[in-house]
């Protein structure tokens, strides 16, 4: 009947298979088979119920998303729907695996869930920057209420078979056979006498909503923060809201006015963007999908710091034996401690258990010497950020490390081609850079040395999914991708400080464009004796540290904080950058519109970011752009510098940049590729 569905009778049931790896996404030809076999079965007098259940590993994960933007195609989400809804036979949604966005949706049109016990369901569209536009905003809050669907869809999280059978989400929750239960729970409805209830016909939690119109401004109030920025929560409160107010088909009407305007949104459009970059980071052209990969079963870390600490726990939370390797017992024994205080406080909060802490643990063997790490498959050196040290940490490895096993640095800065070439086999080191802290932080920067092997390259990719981060990769330069790209901010804000405008007014810009936090705010989070410990020259950094100003930990930096670290303009700051200003001899000329500094803050950092592709350090604007929004928290929702650059013209990039070069000087100098794209009127 159609290449992606197929149906056979068992006894009466109607089971039809829905077949479109990888994740049986509800393309167009799918939308087509399901419409068709639901419409076969239901004239067929031999049937009386109708299962739907999918091959391959997954439920329907969502709508085609390659299909937003063009043409709508035939039939539609509401066409299939309707179907399946006003089917005069009980249709029974038998769901594994995930069932997400429109996949979840086609299960609520469903009259019965029956899902497998290791399940999960939700409707994270929020994520790319829209709302459930397939009557998801409609039925969820006629199940669960309004204030718990504005929660799920806000959030866009997932929920597991257990929640959302208590939710009342999922009718029946199976250990076993999936399909045998979903068609012996059939056979129940037949017997009982076939009835089909349709959610869009529940009234009685919009009832209690309507009652308590105010819980919509309430939960605007109590996330006002996490949603600024983004469109897509906004129209999922309007959604609810209707879904609370009219009668079902109007609230559709309204959702469908919502989705259209999201999709067409330049924030949808950035946010789906991420959402292929992200995707397409591990695509390497001269490493193919079958390249060979090496077996990584243990792995050494030395250093036992912050960042070995962070690291290791990256390979302990996915089970992988850990030998952990500093100079010093007392050392030895920090690491270790804080690694535990980290998962013992996560127990506490409820998101592990204390037997998970434990097996965690219990995969850690602490050592002395690295002569321990000889048949470690993979050993990360997170020492001290000094070639020197580095060098004589790989040739002591080279010496020691058993045939085959990646040694791997977590330079942030340094080259990775002089480190390898401490060791008989540079083909086998590469860098792998984790951000801070880097038990959290998605981004792992994997760095390709000149004679990194194919194999290596293709082993870090994969181990870095496996270990739940986002490989982005890069090619040896200073700074490599992120911190490379972001450099010319931090440049430019340090400029305008000294140049007087005032330090609050340039972190202002930054924040109201997105960023969580302005470059002074992060400076002094981070702390300026950090920081700014490798200065050469008199810096406003250096005379807060020499004022034992070092930032929120003591005394203030660039801000002042009281007890709550809520911070405030500081004069002691102001004097100091005055002075040094003075000093340095920097003319003073104040810049107060806030386009203007936005410009002067981050034009650079486009144009950085064209330098890093010229050089072929990064293999896409995307990867770019994934870097700079999970290594730096550049605002989601502009979709990252590169994709910023294309929403406000890369012409426009170009005349902003020589406007600058003419004020301030050839740092501000196009790039060669800027210039070309400008004149074609390209886009990245």
């Amino acid at each position: 009947m159609n290449a992606s569905v197929s149906t056979c009778v068992r006894d009466g049931i109607a089971v039809i298979t829905l077949d479109n790896p990888p994740v049986n996404a509800l393309s167009a030809a799918l939308r087509a088979g399901v419409k068709s076999a639901v419409e076969q079965a239901i004239a067929d007098p031999a049937v009386q119920a109708l299962v739907l259940i999918c091959a391959g590993r997954t439920f329907v994960a969502g709508a085609d998303i390659s299909e937003f933007g063009k043409p709508a195609q035939e039939p539609s989400f509401l066409d299939v729907f309707d179907a399946i809804e006003f089917a005069s036979k009980p249709v029974i949604a038998a769901i594994h695996g995930t069932a997400l966005g429109g996949g979840f949706e086609l299960a609520l049109v469903c009259h019965y869930r029956v899902a497998a016990s290791s399940a999960k369901v939700g409707l994270p569209e929020v994520n790319l920057g829209i709302l459930p536009g397939a009557g998801g905003t409609q039925r969820l809050p006629r199940v669960v209420g309004a204030e718990k669907a504005l929660e799920i869809m806000t959030s866009g999280r997932l929920l597991d078979a257990g929640e959302a059978l208590a939710l009342g989400l999922i009718d029946k929750v199976e250990q076993g056979d999936l399909l045998g239960s979903a068609v012996a729970f059939a056979r129940e409805i037949v017997g009982s006498g076939a009835a089909c209830p349709r959610i869009r016909d529940r009234e009685d939690r919009t009832v209690a909503d309507r009652s308590d119109p105010a819980i919509f401004d309430a939960f605007r109030r109590a996330n006002a923060h996490r949603f600024r920025g983004f469109k897509a929560p906004e129209g999922i409160v309007k959604a609810v809201e209707a879904a609370v107010t009219l009668p079902f088909e109007e609230g559709m009407a309204r959702e469908a006015a919502l989705f259209e305007a999201l999709v067409s949104s330049t924030e949808s459009a950035a946010q789906r963007h991420l959402f292929f970059a992200e995707r397409g980071t591990a695509q390497v052209p001269d490493v193919p999908s079958a390249t060979p990969t090496i077996a990584i079963e243990t792995v050494g870390v030395i250093g036992a710091g912050t960042m070995g600490g962070g690291i290791a726990m990256n390979f302990l939370n996915a089970g992988i034996p850990v030998t952990m390797v500093e100079m010093t017992q007392a050392a030895l024994d920090r690491g270790i401690g804080i690694i535990r205080r980290n998962y013992e406080a996560s127990a506490a909060k409820g998101r592990m258990t204390q037997e998970q802490v434990d097996a965690r643990m219990a995969l850690i063997t602490p050592a002395l010497s690295i002569d321990v790490l000889g048949q470690a498959d993979l050993i990360i050196e997170a020492v001290f950020e000094s070639m020197e040290v580095k060098r004589q940490v790989f040739s002591q490895l080279d010496r020691i490390a058993k045939p085959g096993s990646i040694l791997a640095s977590n330079t942030s800065f340094l080259d990775l081609n002089q480190i390898a070439a401490a060791t008989q086999r540079p083909e086998a080191v590469v860098g792998l850079h984790f951000f801070s802290p880097a038990n959290v932080m998605r981004l792992l920067e994997v760095v390709r040395g000149e004679h990194t092997s194919a194999e290596v390259i293709a082993t870090a990719m994969r181990l870095a999914r496996r270990i739940g981060k986002v490989p982005v990769l890069s090619r040896v330069c200073p700074g490599f991708i992120a911190n490379r790209l972001l450099a010319p901010r931090g440049y430019q804000a340090d400029a305008l400080a000294l140049e007087g405008t005032p330090v609050q007014a340039i972190d202002q810009a930054l924040t109201d464009y997105g960023f969580a936090m302005g470059h002074f705010q992060m400076m002094d989070l981070v702390g300026l004796d950090v920081v700014g410990r490798d200065a050469t020259s008199r810096t406003v950094m250096g005379d807060l540290v020499a004022a034992d100003r070092l930032g929120q930990k003591k005394n203030g930096g660039y801000y002042d904080y009281d007890e709550r670290r809520q911070a405030t303009p500081s004069p002691v700051a102001a004097k100091i950058i005055a002075d040094v200003a003075a000093a340095t001899g920097v003319e003073q000329k104040p810049v107060s519109d806030p386009q203007l500094l936005l410009e002067r803050l981050l034009l650079p950092v486009v144009n950085e970011g064209a330098r890093i592709l010229e050089e072929n350090v990064a293999l896409r604007a995307g990867d770019i752009d994934v870097a700079a929004v999970l290594g730096y928290g550049w605002p989601v929702f502009t979709g990252g510098p590169m994709f910023w650059a294309n929403t406000i013209g890369i012409e426009q990039v170009v005349v902003g940049l020589d406007q600058l070069a003419s004020e301030h000087g050839d740092a501000f100098r196009p790039s060669p590729l800027l210039v070309g794209m400008a004149a074609k009127g390209e886009v990245f």
